[in-house]
């Protein structure tokens, strides 16, 4: 089967049966036939709704509610795969951690990543936020000199903003010189809490 055989089978499923368990049957179908190649589920979470994708290689995005919804599966279609479906059960691994998180049971994160929508730079970046602990704080500047390119604090701080998994990769962990909270792809209110849940700020 292919993609149009899914494009073909999604339309007989809602029509033959209106009911969730028709649409799981689809769903099951789908997944064990090899015909989605990125898993898409939402939860509930203290600072709002999260949209989480998964493919067969780990974890590709987190988005918060406020996001573009669309643009986020634009950019999912277009660097990865256009064979999306919301899944639960394929998420259930990132969901389970996040919500252990939020639930201060769990400091680091086990997952898998997929790294296919991170370009090289910002890889260097997220991987040097990544080794931020629970708990501890790093400056725009200390990340850049990690990465040995000292002069770069303003190139890590946009390669922090575009972060397409955030709070698994931590960049509410990054702070200004001084301790200031700036530049949070998901606001600042959202950044203080993550950081006071972590004990990081009062």
């Amino acid at each position: 089967m292919n993609t149009n055989d899914l494009k073909r089978l999604a339309p007989a499923a809602s029509s033959s049966a209106r009911s969730r368990g028709a649409a799981d049957a689809f769903t099951e179908r789908a997944i064990d036939e090899g015909l989605v190649d990125v898993a898409v589920a939402t939860m509930g979470s203290p600072i709002g709704e999260l949209f989480v994708a998964v493919t067969s290689r780990g974890l590709v995005s987190v988005a918060f509610e406020d996001e573009s919804r669309d643009e986020v599966l634009e950019r999912i279609v277009r660097q990865i795969s256009p064979r999306v479906l919301e899944a639960a059960a394929p998420t259930d691994e990132a969901r389970r951690e996040l919500e252990q998180y939020f639930h201060s049971e769990r400091r680091s994160f086990d997952l898998r990543i997929d790294r296919r929508l991170i370009g090289e730079f910002a890889w260097s970046v997220l991987r040097a936020t990544s080794r931020v602990g629970f708990g501890e704080l790093a400056t725009y500047g200390q990340i850049a000199e990690r990465i040995h390119r000292p002069t770069a604090a303003r190139a890590v701080g946009r390669a922090l903003g575009s972060n397409p998994i955030p709070i698994v990769i931590p960049c509410h962990r990054i702070v200004g010189a001084g301790g200031s909270l700036t530049g949070y792809a998901g606001g600042l209110p959202r950044k203080q809490t993550l950081l006071r849940l972590e004990g990081s700020i009062l």
